[in-house]
């Protein structure tokens, strides 16, 4: 076997091998950058940023919290939400379909309720909330690219075979052919260390998407949710008891009829 013949069949497939490295890592790249991209979309839109959120930090939590910054509801110690005077103007209107249909939804109670009985049991509010998922722009689906088929990999490896073997028995002959064996030898150690780059920069570049697209996601809270934690405390953890609670109470929320021991007593002896 001559050293030319090894070194003109060992060299390119290096070569080869690490352009396609190269390929796998630029289109991560831009796989990456429409991710963010697709993403930054969303954001542009807090409420359909909060909307995967799980709660308190989800998009009908931040609705809630905007009209208590708006004034156009307020929120009893036992989270029952109720819609504020302000509420009637025509010009103070929310200007955000979620807090509308949360306002809305209020609206149609005779009774002050409580954020967890409209999202368990209004219907119109569940239409809302459906509406505004659906018009969600359609998402970059970042998964692990595909591998090299097998193929492929078997005739890398039958290669490397070819040019060790070949490198045995091979005897140079002068300061060219030695240059073109150690290019042989040179080659072979690279492409086995091509397998582990490989591997790694395939799992990096979707591990990278995801991440990114993770972390686009679990952003910050709503702007809402942090402005009212700032302003108002109390009210910021009344609406969380609101969301908790599905039910006003046995009473309906009016004021239960509380009788002393001696008012029962009288009025069962004038009976």
């Amino acid at each position: 076997m001559h050293a030319y013949t090894l070194a003109s069949v060992a060299v390119p497939v290096t070569a080869g091998l690490y352009g396609l490295v190269g390929v796998i890592r630029g289109r991560a790249a831009v796989r990456h950058r429409r991710a963010l991209d697709r993403w930054a979309v969303v954001l542009a839109d807090p409420y359909q940023a909060a909307l995967e959120r799980w709660w308190p930090n989800d998009a009908v939590q931040a609705a809630a919290a905007r009209l208590l910054l708006d004034g156009l509801v307020t929120v009893n110690h036992r989270g029952n939400l109720d819609p504020a005077p302000a509420a009637a103007d025509p010009a103070r209107t929310p200007g955000h379909p979620l807090p509308e249909g949360v306002l809305a939804a209020l609206r149609r109670r005779s009774a002050p309720a409580t954020l967890g009985s409209l999202v368990l049991r209004d219907e119109e509010f569940a239409t809302v909330r459906r509406e505004f998922r659906e018009a969600r722009p359609e998402f970059l689906t970042v998964g692990e690219p595909a591998g090299a088929p097998k193929p492929g990999l078997y005739l890398v490896l039958a290669e490397m075979l070819f040019c060790v073997f070949g490198l045995m028995s091979l005897q140079p002959d002068g300061d060219a052919q030695w240059t073109a064996a150690w290019a042989v030898w040179t080659g072979v150690i690279a492409q086995v260390i091509w397998f582990p780059v490989y591997n790694r920069a395939r799992g990096s570049g979707w591990k990278k998407d995801a991440e990114a697209v993770e972390a686009a996601r679990l952003g910050p809270p709503h702007p809402a949710l942090q402005a009212l934690d700032v302003r108002d405390p109390e009210a910021f953890r009344r609406l969380r008891v609101s969301r908790l609670r599905t039910r006003r109470g046995r009473n309906r929320g009016r004021p239960r009829c509380r009788r002393t021991r001696a008012e029962t007593g009288g009025h069962l002896s004038t009976g």
